[in-house]
């Protein structure tokens, strides 16, 4: 199987954050946000216990202005490749994401490959504007995609 080096790792191009994967290994008590407070999508690992009670609630109207969608991809089945971009649509490298995988996809362009029959959930805020949302371009060959390495722990 191939796994993540880290159970959290944060993918930097030139100091600038473009995604955060957690590892569907990850596993700690309490609550854990990998997202810096001013990202406009979130993202936060819960683990409690048996009888933990979270209180009701409702979340207040706070005006909030997206500038970029931000997406959330859950892997539910299978193998997928991750090909990340820089702004101006140059390729800078790829990781390889398996059930149970989270990923955040937060500046940047990216692609994907699926190696083996994926299902995936994808979590990104609205309303979306169809093709108006993004700028398609062409992809990394395979030949030339840089994976990171990867260790069998």
């Amino acid at each position: 199987m191939i796994k993540l080096k880290e159970m959290v790792e944060e993918i930097f191009y030139q100091n600038q954050l473009i995604a955060i994967i957690v590892s569907g290994q990850f596993s700690k008590p309490g609550i854990h946000f990998f997202t810096p407070n001013e990202l406009s999508q979130q993202l936060a690992y819960m683990h409690h216990p048996t009888g933990k009670i979270i209180e009701p609630h409702v979340h207040n109207l706070v005006p909030r202005q997206v500038q970029y969608t931000q997406e959330v991809l859950f892997i539910r089945k299978g193998i997928l490749r991750v090909d990340f971009y820089n702004n101006q649509q140059h390729y800078i490298e790829s990781r390889v994401l398996e059930a149970g995988d989270v990923i955040l996809l937060i500046t940047g362009g990216h692609g994907f490959e699926v190696i083996e029959e994926v299902e995936m959930l994808e979590v990104k805020q609205g309303p979306y504007i169809g093709e108006h949302d993004k700028t398609r371009f062409m992809s990394v060959k395979p030949s030339g995609t840089k994976l990171v390495e990867y260790s069998t722990v």
